[in-house]
């Protein structure tokens, strides 16, 4: 893209009316923004959704000003900015309909790895929820995944300082332009996050951190990335926002049970109670959805946790779904000559265990 093209695009986002939808079907209907600007009545008219109205506000010249002030800043600053129609803009993004039409970046994004993956969560987070999601992070690390999230207090910047600790790229999504930093207290961990990723925003520099911002940031969260983890959350938050669009965008959505009686557990239960999300235990479990696979030799593989102590039916279940595989619930108490109510009870706490895994179809099979 083009300082040209950039110029034009930012002024079509101007247009009172022009939304990242519209825009992108202008843009796709009469090849560029710049020829948008210059195309015939009758051209217009023929692109579904635009009337007079429209019509008019495209004719107002202050949108100009407006993208030459932000350009100047972009040139200024040494801003990156990617298109949505090019190689480098994040490939999941490009599939959803609401994407941004450019994004700003800085710091040193890379990509290329497919193996982006969101952890978002409660600002108030707990120790559970904060140890929680460094050994998550600490056993994907073999893997090289892109860790994403909000940079916004709690589970979100404990993830990206904890992707900083494992050495992996990770990328802080924010709710308002790149001359600021909110929180500010995060301010500390800009020049780690730039040399091992950097930000990413839709908003330009006058943009400040309001709460429909945070919102439109949730949809990139959730859109760039190949599944979402929701570590913690209240019954209601911004990461169950993140959640339901990653599921409206048919992407995987995971999520860490907790204790009904704990607060920033109900909104994760929740999901997993009504089937949006995935019941996270450990690493192992993203491993096999995602059917991510290692892919330098010699490289450690994520497993679940050695050494789980397991009571001995528990045990000679375990060694039943290893021998034979998936298995079915009756078909397990049958062979375990143990009765329905107790395998249940067996299962859910070895589930919990994370050495075994529910499938549909009361199917049941190892880790």
């Amino acid at each position: 893209m083009t300082t040209s093209d950039l110029y034009y695009t930012l002024a079509l986002l101007k247009v009172e009316g022009v939304g990242d939808i519209v825009a992108k079907k202008l843009i796709s209907h009469c090849g560029s923004a710049e020829k948008v600007f210059t195309a015939k009545k009758s051209q217009l008219f023929a692109i579904d959704g635009v009337g007079e109205v429209l019509y008019k506000n495209l004719q107002q010249t202050s949108v100009f000003d407006e993208a030459k002030a932000e350009l100047n800043f972009i040139e200024k600053e040494n801003i990156d900015f990617t298109f949505y129609q090019e190689a480098l803009y994040p490939e999941r993004l490009k599939h959803c309909i609401d994407s941004p039409t450019v994004l700003f970046q800085s710091g040193n994004i890379d990509l290329q790895n497919r193996k982006l993956i969101a952890i978002v969560g409660t600002r108030q987070v707990t120790s559970y929820g904060a140890d929680f999601t460094r050994k998550l992070i600490e056993d994907l690390a073999p893997l090289h995944p892109v860790i994403v999230s909000g940079f916004a207090y709690g589970v979100d910047i404990v993830a990206h300082q904890a992707a900083i600790d494992c050495g992996l790229q990770t990328i802080g999504v924010l709710a308002h332009g790149l001359n600021q930093i909110y929180p500010k207290m995060h301010k500390k961990y800009i020049g780690k996050m730039e040399q091992n990723g950097g930000f990413l925003t839709e908003f330009w520099s006058g943009s400040s951190p309001e709460r429909e911002n945070f919102i439109k940031r949730n949809r990139i969260v959730a859109g760039m990335t190949e599944a979402t983890v929701v570590v913690e959350s209240a019954e209601k938050g911004g990461s169950l926002i993140t959640a339901n669009l990653a599921n409206d965008y048919n992407r995987d959505v995971f999520a860490v049970p907790g204790r009904s009686s704990d607060k920033y557990s109900q909104g994760c239960n929740n999901l997993i109670k009504t089937q949006r999300a995935h019941l996270l235990t450990s690493a192992a479990d993203i491993v096999y959805i995602l059917n991510w696979e290692i892919e330098k030799k010699g490289v450690k593989p994520v497993q679940k946790q050695l050494f789980v102590w397991l009571e001995p039916e528990e045990q000679k279940v375990y060694d039943f779904l290893q021998k034979n595989g998936k298995e079915l619930l009756d078909s397990i108490a049958l062979e375990c000559a143990l009765p329905i109510f107790k395998i249940s009870s067996l299962l859910l706490n070895m589930e919990l265990k994370g050495v075994i895994r529910p499938l549909p179809g009361k199917l049941f099979e190892a880790i």
